[in-house]
Formats: C-alpha cells, structure tokens, sequence
C-alpha cells in the first residue's frame, strides 16, 4: 500500500494495520505531517498542527496499550478542548488555554487515537461556509473555489484530501450533514444525547457532537469508541449491538419515503435540478435493491419557525459569554442582534413545542423505516458568496440553500449525509437518510448497502 492509499484508507483499515503489526502509529502520523506540510497550506483547514505532541503519542501507542482507535490520527474540530491549546471557536476572542481534554477528546485518547490537529470553522459555529478574519478562507479540495460548507468544513477538508483519516464534528443546525455533502464524505448527525457536548443545552438543545469520515465503516468505529453508555438523563438508550456490526449487516427489505419538501422558516428554498437528480437516482437504486419506495413528505407544520428562536437565541447567548467580545466579526455581531429579539420566554415556548413537532412529524415512521431527502438544496457554493453580507442577509441566504439540515436538529433524531456520485462538473452529491429517535443503526446499514452498490471513497479529489 502506497502512502496516498495509506493516507485514505480509513481510520478502521489503518486500526487494524496497526493492531496487526504491520504498520506503525509513527509511519501513520508521519504521513500525515507531511501530507499537512503539502497539501494543507492550499485548503487551509487547521487552526493547529500537534505535530511534536502527536509523534511522542504515536510512539506511546507504539510501545503498546489497547483500544479501537490504538494509534490512529484523529483531528478535532476547535469547538473541543484540547489540553495545552486554546480553544478558538473560530474567532480570536478567546483566550484560555485549556487545562485538560474534553469529555469527547478525553474518550478518543481513551480509546487509544492520537490528537494530530486542531480544525477551522467559522465564527462561533454559526455559518454554512468556512471563512473567517482570524484564520482566513477554508477552501473544498474538490474544487479551490468552492466552500467545503460549515461549520465543520475544516473537518470535511482535511479528512476530504487525505490529511486525517477521521475529524470531529458538532453540528447545531447542520454543521456535520453540510460539509460532508459538499467534501463527498459520510456525515451522520447522532441522536440528541448519543455523544458528550459541552455545554449539553448548547444552543437550547440543538447541537450534538459526531465526525466526519470517508466511510460507514469509519464512523461506526468513531462511535463505538465515543458513545455514552450509561442511562444517565438525556441520555438515550445504550446501541442494542456494536456500530460496527450493524454497518456490517444488511440491511434487510425496508420501507422508505423519499421527500424533497423542507421545512420552510422564512423564505423559498433553491433545490437545484441537479440535486433532484440525485435524489432520483438514489430512489431508483434503493427500489432496485428490493425496498419498498414511495414519496411521501413529513408533517411539519410550524416546525421550522420553532426552530429559528432556538437557534437565533442561541448565537445570542454565545456571543454574550465570549470574553473579548470586541474582537469578534461585525456579522457574528448582527446574528447576535437579531437573537436578542426573542425572549427567553419565547424561546422556551419554541422548545416546548418540540416535543409536539416531533411526534407530528415521526408519524412517517408509523409506515415507514427510513426518510430519504435531499441533504442541502445545491452543490457546494463558491467562496465568499457572502462576503461582507451583514448577519439578516447571511442568514436569510443559507435559509434556501441549507433547507433541509436544520429540522432535525429541532427534533433530535439521527440523520446522515450519504453520498450518491458526482454532478458533470465533478463536485459532490449527497442525500439525508433519516431515522427514527435513537435508530442510528438502521442508517448505517443502509447507508452501508448504498456504499456498496454505489462507492464513493475510492473517488479522490484533485487536491489530494
């Protein structure tokens, strides 16, 4: 195996090389670290490389010890304390160095990964694309002029050209389904509560941690090392079985609606042709491969329009815990303003009603196992279609393009990026498989069968 193939082949082939003697942690992270040097100055996805703290780690691995991930480069989205670093959230307001790992990070070193770097994202988490005045533009490495998405779109770069195999991932609005689509990579957002956040109300309930891999295989891996286990509140039941094993499994005949209507909060969504297409597509695979196939669209009501205040509120509360709230972006500051329009009141009211939106729309799954739906409403958009756009026109523009994502953040339940082949022009496509609350285990499975019929990950990009 060549060094690029090494460098793409996927956090659960390369634990196994590892464990198996034939490759070491060191080789591993020093492909990486060479790979960075080259390739990452073109895309620009890290805030920081750990490059000496990562060697001493891959050497410790090397030297022995156990779990999943024993001696495999992860990288971590800079949303998570890292221990030494400071955590940026993509501004230069922040300051403190982290005095110990977080929850997420202290579980990936538990299970034996090596923490190689630290991604971008933009400020605070908020937007749809990766650009910001402290770190600069983060670039798609399938096309330099296009965003990789947000806000995990350092992840999805970097793990999209072969600079890391796996990176960490949050996602409060969309921010792990969004770039996947765009990088061609598999993005499942887990179920409310699956994985540790901190602050566990982050954004009044809306966000969760996840990654952002090549592969099914690869994300199953990453949650069985992570996944809260024990039964404490807001915390869902134990998986019945290994990720793993369910991403290995077929998934057996299963009824499932695809759908291409969002939950509209504002304005019209864009949903290209090209979008539908692959839409299309998909649903003539899955009724090929013997599912039960029928369109039939979600009850959604006034579910969008629940969502806003949570979110908006939430930018809000962010914007007033930032210590050097001076130095953050004027945009980042206009969000803020409009937060600050909805009362706690009314916040809570929206998240109330939750509950009630969720149960309307989960009627689909009284007749069906599985939702499919476009992930965003076009292929990945230029770089800097925003620039200098104030906060209400940034977020009215990604209400129409990243139309489907947010929802099932308000609802809670697990949905993942699948990705479904390229447009002529040779940018990512993708759709959403969508699951009952706590059913991850049937979106990896099919997503798995999808993987298999029609692969993405051999497929690399021209920047990398």
């Amino acid at each position: 195996m060549d060094g690029a193939d090494l460098a793409f082949a996927g956090i659960a082939r390369q634990a196994q090389l590892i464990r198996d003697g034939e490759l070491s942690s060191r080789e591993l992270v020093e492909l990486y670290l060479r790979r960075i040097e080259e390739i990452g100055p073109r895309l620009n996805p890290f805030t920081e490389v750990l490059a000496e703290r990562a060697l001493g780690e891959a050497e410790e691995a090397d030297r022995g010890g156990e779990g999943l991930l024993r001696g495999v480069p992860i990288a971590v989205k800079d949303v998570e304390d890292v221990a030494g670093t400071v955590t940026a959230f993509g501004t230069g307001a922040f300051d403190r160095v982290a005095s110990a790992d977080g929850e997420l990070v202290r579980r990936l070193r538990a299970a034996g990964a090596v923490i190689i770097a630290k991604t971008t994202l933009p400020e605070l988490a908020i937007f749809g694309f990766t650009e910001t005045e402290r770190w600069g533009i983060t670039r798609n490495p399938w096309d330099s002029e296009r965003s990789p998405g947000g806000s995990s779109g350092g992840s999805a770069a970097a793990v999209a050209a072969g600079l890391v195999s796996a990176a960490t991932a949050s996602d409060g609005a969309g921010s792990i389904r969004i770039p996947a689509a765009f990088c061609g990579l598999f993005g499942l957002k887990p179920q409310r509560g699956r994985l540790p956040f901190s602050p566990s109300d982050h954004w009044w309930g809306l966000s969760v941690h996840g990654c952002l891999t090549r592969t099914v295989a690869d994300t199953a891996l990453f949650l069985d090392a992570t996944v809260n286990r024990d039964r404490g509140h807001a915390t869902p039941p134990a998986p019945e079985r290994p990720y793993g094993e369910a991403a290995a499994s077929p998934p057996g005949k299963l009824r499932i609606a695809f759908s291409a209507k969002p939950a509209r909060a504002i304005l019209p969504p864009i949903v290209t042709d090209e979008v539908k297409r692959g839409l299309a597509e998909t649903e003539e695979l899955l009724r090929g491969l013997g599912h039960r196939v029928e369109r039939a669209d979600p009850s959604f009501g006034l579910a969008g329009s629940n969502f806003v205040p949570r979110f908006l509120r939430g930018i809000r509360d962010d914007v007033a815990r930032v210590p050097h709230g001076e130095r953050l972006e004027a945009r980042t500051h206009g969000v803020a303003r409009i937060g600050a329009l909805y009362a706690p009141a009314l916040v809570r009211r929206a998240r109330r009603a939750a509950e009630r939106d969720a149960q309307r729309i989960n009627r689909l799954f009284d007749d069906h196992d599985v939702l499919v739906t476009p992930t965003v409403g076009e292929l990945p958009i230029e770089v800097g279609r925003w620039q200098g756009a104030g906060g209400l026109r940034t977020v009215l523009g990604m209400s129409r393009t990243y139309c489907f994502t947010p929802i099932w953040n308000h609802t809670g339940q697990p949905a993942a990026a699948v990705p479904v082949g390229f447009s002529d022009s040779g940018l990512p496509r993708s759709v959403t498989l969508v699951g009952r609350p706590g059913d991850e285990a049937t979106l990896l499975s099919l997503a798995a069968q999808i993987e298999v019929e029609r692969p993405w990950a051999d497929r690399r990009p021209p920047i990398g």
